[in-house]
C-alpha cells in the first residue's frame, strides 16, 4: 500500500470535544476515541511525538503522530492537543490577541536540517543557525526573504542560513516549477540565485496561477540567460528533491510560508533573526 506523507489538521475530519480525568496515556486514548468517531478513518498507530510546557499554569501541548488509513491510503499525520492533566482541549486561545497557542507547540529542528547543501548564506560552522521554508511567489516571502538574506550576508561569519522549498501549489501553482528552476540554476552555479529570484518581478513573465510550465521556464530563461527546458524541470531527481524538502517541512508542521526557525525553535514573530550577528 502506498504511503502518503502529509501533515493534516485532523480537526477538519473530526468534531471537537472536551474530556475530563486524563493523563499522558489517556491523551492517546482520547485521540483514538475522537478519530474513531469518523467511520472513514481507520487508526493504525498513535503516539506522543512531543510534550511542551505552555506559559499557562499546569497546561501542556502535545504533538501526536497519527498513522491512519483514509480511503485505503495510509496517511502519516500530526495533531496537536492540550491538557492540564485533568482536561483535554483541541485548542487554546489567548484572550488578549485571539491567537492560538498551537504556534507554541512546534517540534524543534534536529541537526539534519543543517544540511550544508541547503546553505544559501553565511557560515555553516556558525553557532547561530536559521532555517527557512519558503515559496518564491508568496507575497510576504517576496518581501521577507531578501531582507533575511541581506542580514545574514552582512553577518556572514556568525550566522548560517538554510533554505528549504515549500511551494504552496494550491495558491501559487507556478511556484512549483519556479522552485525547481531555482535548484537547476543553483546547480549551474548562478550566484545568489535565491536572492535574485525573490527580487525579480515575475508578473512581467507569468502570473502566480500559471500552469503552463513552458511559459514559466521561458520567463526564467529570459531573466537568467539560461536555456532550461520543460524536460529539465520534469527530471525525477529534481522532483525527488522537491518532495524531500516538502517532507522536511511537514515533519516540523510547516503549513504556511515563510516559516522560520532560529537555532532550532520556530519564530512565530519572524523578527528574531535581527538580533543575530556581530556587525549590526
Amino acid at each position: 500500500m502506498k504511503k502518503v506523507s502529509k501533515v493534516l489538521t485532523l480537526a477538519v475530519l473530526l468534531t471537537s470535544s472536551l474530556f475530563a480525568s486524563v493523563s499522558d496515556d489517556n491523551v492517546i486514548k482520547f485521540e483514538k476515541k475522537r478519530i474513531a468517531q469518523n467511520p472513514n478513518v481507520e487508526i493504525e498507530k498513535i503516539s506522543i511525538n512531543m510534550k511542551k510546557e505552555l506559559p499557562l499554569d499546569g497546561w501542556f501541548g502535545y504533538i501526536l503522530d497519527v498513522e491512519a488509513k483514509v480511503d485505503n491510503k495510509t496517511i502519516n499525520a500530526k495533531d496537536i492537543v492540550f491538557s492540564d492533566g485533568r482536561y483535554i482541549s483541541l485548542d487554546l486561545l489567548d484572550a488578549k490577541n485571539g491567537k492560538s497557542l498551537k504556534d507554541l507547540v512546534t517540534p524543534d529542528l534536529s541537526a539534519k536540517y543543517y544540511d550544508k547543501s541547503k546553505l544559501i548564506a553565511g557560515n555553516d560552522k556558525s553557532k547561530d543557525k536559521i532555517v527557512v521554508f519558503s515559496d518564491p511567489l508568496c507575497p510576504f516571502c517576496m518581501d521577507y526573504i531578501p531582507d533575511i538574506i541581506k542580514h545574514v550576508n552582512k553577518n556572514k561569519d556568525s550566522i548560517a542560513l538554510y533554505y528549504y522549498h515549500f511551494p504552496l501549489l494550491r495558491l501559487h501553482p507556478a511556484s512549483g516549477p519556479l522552485s525547481k528552476l531555482m535548484e537547476l540554476g543553483k546547480e549551474k552555479g548562478i550566484k545568489d540565485i535565491e536572492l535574485k529570484v525573490y527580487e525579480t518581478n515575475w508578473d512581467d513573465y507569468f502570473t502566480v496561477k500559471e500552469t503552463d510550465v513552458k511559459k514559466i521556464v521561458s520567463g526564467f530563461n529570459k531573466v537568467f540567460k539560461t536555456s532550461f527546458t520543460q524536460e529539465d524541470v520534469s527530471s525525477i531527481d529534481l522532483i525527488d528533491s522537491m518532495e524531500k524538502d516538502m517532507e522536511m517541512g511537514e515533519e516540523v508542521m510547516v503549513q504556511g510560508t515563510p516559516t522560520i526557525f532560529i537555532n532550532g525553535e520556530k519564530d512565530t514573530q519572524k523578527t528574531k533573526y535581527k538580533d543575530l550577528g556581530k556587525n549590526k
